[in-house]
């Protein structure tokens, strides 16, 4: 039990150092890198004990496994210690990297296109046009594109591009952490109820829980009050103006015309709308959908500046513009998500899914704890976990159970499923480190996470429960009147 304990100590640890950065001096992506390490260096140390705890689903699944059975063969006198190492070196970790490295080619990619559409100067043809200098109105301007965007592209995409239009926008820091952040609601909000806005929501409905149709019919209304709710509020006491930076001296040098600008905000935003139909036609993951449209970028910004001057076209060509990105965040992703696959692995978000199920026998207060628990822990694996717990009902056995009209939820379609995408979507923003969106925004905007938990985060858990209220409303006034 001190293994499985001290995990969770290293991870707990680990958070707070993270949410520390400013005030410890230390980098969030060093800590979270030390953090992933961390975690698994416990669980392989301390892997027979903790593994005796039989938490682990992962390790269940493994000793029933063609690949425990092949190892067994090429190693018949192996002992449970080697079983073990076998177990978490070559199975858990190469399986969970292999995931952890869809997202990081995905964000990459994701960050590079509009790095290049920037430093082309793309992102200026939509800033001219917005001429509001008043706080309110860009702020609703800004979230109204950002959930709507999302729900097409999706929330890590989206909150990329707005967090680089807002940079060009308003001037003073504290400010546009504010705006960025307000984003990152409006991202999550707008993600959660489209079947290719949010990783979760296309979990589900690539697992069938849900159909495309039905998730957005029945999650629409409330996701947009997710991002209303707080909207409101803050349209109340948010006064006075803002000032646009001025135009970086650097920037005005690089020599882009007017049809090279449009093109590759076209092709930009373009490559990024392109990857969720890849996806649906070709049934790869979305990282192949998004370094295909960066291949398409890459190609067409090596023959559209290749008479240009040595200084122009290094800036101008993804080998320059790739020097510019951010590459600390890739590591803070990489350290975060392979500390929480650790916890997956071990078993502990399988205790917290059975302890929720035992002590909580109500829909809503099950995905009310997923939901704020995302905040803290990936949302992914957590749905993993309840897709798991949970599974599809169909309504002859739903009628033929003890509860029949409890079992119900769990139909597809069910109500389970449809506040499973809402609450493990807008969850995570109740803190900054709890999406992709918010880390995003953060590694950005350099965004403080005690700042977060002061500025926003009770206006993230106020458009949350009040979303949750509009859907138990919706279902009151559509099945039950």
């Amino acid at each position: 039990m001190f293994g499985f304990t001290l995990m969770l100590v290293v991870f707990i640890l680990g958070y707070v150092a993270i949410a520390l950065e400013h005030s410890i001096k230390i980098d969030k992506a060093a800590s979270a890198i030390i953090l992933g390490v961390l975690v698994w260096a416990v669980f392989i140390i301390g892997g027979s004990s903790i593994l005796s705890l039989n938490f682990s689903e992962a390790w269940k699944e493994f000793l029933h496994s063609t690949a425990f059975l092949d190892f067994k063969e090429i190693h018949p006198h192996a002992s449970l210690v080697e079983q073990i190492r076998y177990f978490i070196v070559d199975n858990q970790i190469v399986e969970h990297l292999g995931e952890i490295s869809e997202i990081l080619f995905f964000l990459l990619g994701a960050m590079t296109i509009v790095e290049t559409i920037d430093q082309h100067q793309g992102f200026k043809l939509i800033t001219d046009k917005i001429t509001t200098t008043s706080k309110v109105k860009l702020l609703w301007i800004l979230s109204i594109l950002t959930f709507f965007m999302s729900a097409i592209l999706d929330n890590l995409t989206t909150t990329i591009v707005i967090v680089t239009l807002l940079n060009k926008l308003v001037d003073d820091k504290k400010t546009r952490w504010f705006f960025a952040s307000m984003v990152v609601i409006a991202a999550n909000a707008g993600g959660a109820f489209s079947p290719i806005g949010d990783v979760t929501t296309i979990m589900l409905w690539i697992g069938g829980q849900v159909t495309a149709g039905n998730i957005i019919a029945m999650v629409f209304v409330p996701s947009l009050f997710n991002m209303l709710f707080p909207l409101a509020i803050v349209s109340i006491y948010l006064k006075g103006t803002f000032e646009r930076p001025e135009e970086n001296p650097e920037d005005s040098q690089v020599f882009t015309s007017p049809f090279e600008r449009k093109l590759m905000l076209y092709l930009g935003v373009g490559a990024l709308i392109f990857v969720p139909v890849f996806k649906t036609l070709t049934h790869l993951p979305p990282f192949m959908g998004m370094l295909f449209g960066l291949g398409v970028i890459w190609i067409t910004t090596e023959l559209i500046h290749k008479n240009k001057s040595g200084e122009d076209k290094r800036k101008l060509s993804v080998v320059g513009v790739l020097k510019k990105v951010d590459i600390p965040t890739i590591f803070f992703f990489l350290g975060i998500l392979s500390a929480v696959a650790a916890l997956q692995s071990a078993g502990h978000l399988a205790l917290a899914s059975h302890w929720l199920d035992k002590n909580v026998h109500s829909i809503y207060g099950i995905n009310a704890a997923i939901g704020v628990l995302s905040s803290i822990v990936d949302n992914v694996p957590l749905t993993a976990g309840a897709m798991g717990m949970y599974k599809i009902m169909t309504p002859a056995m739903a009628a033929a159970s003890q509860s029949p009209e409890y079992m119900h939820h769990f139909v597809q379609d069910g109500a389970f499923w449809e506040l499973l995408a809402y609450a493990a979507g807008t969850g995570g923003s109740i803190l900054i480190i709890g999406s992709a969106a918010g880390v995003a925004a953060m590694a950005l905007e350099k965004i403080d996470f005690i700042w977060y938990m002061k500025k926003i985060s009770w206006l993230a858990l106020i458009g949350y429960f009040g979303g949750i209220f509009i859907y138990w409303l919706q279902e009151l006034l559509l099945f039950h009147m």
